[in-house]
């Protein structure tokens, strides 16, 4: 059995789809890392320190989640936090390609690593963390497609959270 997932991302802002695929994941695995990407290229919204305080405040009752920020190869990542299995999120045919690809890249790099694929539940398949800021940005209501722990934080930080 494998013992430690990583769920990698860049969480800009974390949403209820991936505290899904997070809760699901700690059923399967004794330790899952929530890896946040840097991802400057991205060039994300919320800091990496923001995003990875909105992720621990959201997964808090989980118990078996760490949050860790990272820059470089996520499959270095892995390698140095001792996990053997990547977990990434489904939501639409659309995604699949991307994943594929991205997963097969993985394993040419550290070929231990194996890939598997979550399909949010259907209330959540449509959640996005970019449609998220540009319903953020424009005041429009959120507290439906964020973890309540993450939407207090965004009020803390003096965004329109409703």
């Amino acid at each position: 059995m494998y013992k430690t997932a990583m769920y990698p991302g860049t969480f800009d802002p974390i949403t209820n789809g991936h505290l899904d695929i997070i809760r699901r994941a700690s059923l399967i695995f004794e330790r899952v890392i929530v890896a946040v990407a840097q991802s400057a290229n991205k060039k994300p919204q919320f800091s990496l320190k923001e995003r990875i305080e909105m992720i621990e405040k959201s997964t808090e009752a989980i118990g078996k989640v760490q949050v860790r920020g990272f820059c470089g190869l996520l499959a270095d990542f892995a390698t140095a936090q001792n996990a053997v299995v990547i977990v990434r999120g489904l939501r639409a045919v659309s995604d699949f390609e991307y994943e594929l690809q991205m997963g097969y890249t993985n394993t040419s790099l550290n070929p231990e690593l194996e890939t598997i694929y979550f399909m949010p539940n259907l209330k959540n398949a449509f959640i996005s963390s970019s449609i998220v800021r540009a319903i953020l940005e424009h005041g429009g209501k959120i507290s439906h497609l964020v973890p309540a722990p993450a939407c207090a934080y965004l009020r803390d930080k003096g965004y329109r959270c409703m």
